[in-house]
């Protein structure tokens, strides 16, 4: 009888053990993905630079408008070194590289730089 106990308990081991293995294999994990890489980070070149002055005050500087030599997304310019950036648009969708910014309230006289951030 006691031979029987252990044989029996020994089954049920068994069996238990196998339907948490089966359980177990049914799950499924969706599929994901991991990666690192580098990439070259190259400048714009910019040209045909245009600062349109204001008609009425010409010493205020209405707007700029310049040509990148590849597509942008995002153009943001800067004219007075420690001065707030403007925001820039483009003029040739979906081509992206002739841009204007409006800059009214700046002035010929405290532009010292053009500062120009163009991302792709």
């Amino acid at each position: 009888m006691f031979r029987s106990s252990k044989i029996l308990i020994v089954l049920l081991v068994l069996i238990f053990a196998t339907s948490a293995f089966a359980f177990a294999a049914s799950n499924t994990i969706p599929v994901t993905r991991a990666g690192e890489g580098v990439s070259v980070t190259a400048g714009y070149t910019v040209s045909t630079v245009v600062y349109n002055l204001n008609t009425t005050t010409p010493s205020n500087i209405d707007s700029v408008t310049f040509t990148l030599n590849a597509a942008a997304s995002s153009v943001k310019i800067r004219l007075v070194t420690t001065g707030l950036y403007y925001s820039c648009s483009t003029t040739n969708a979906p081509t992206n590289t002739n841009w204007s910014c409006n800059t009214a309230g700046a002035t010929v006289a405290a532009a010292d730089e053009l500062r120009v951030i163009a991302t792709e």
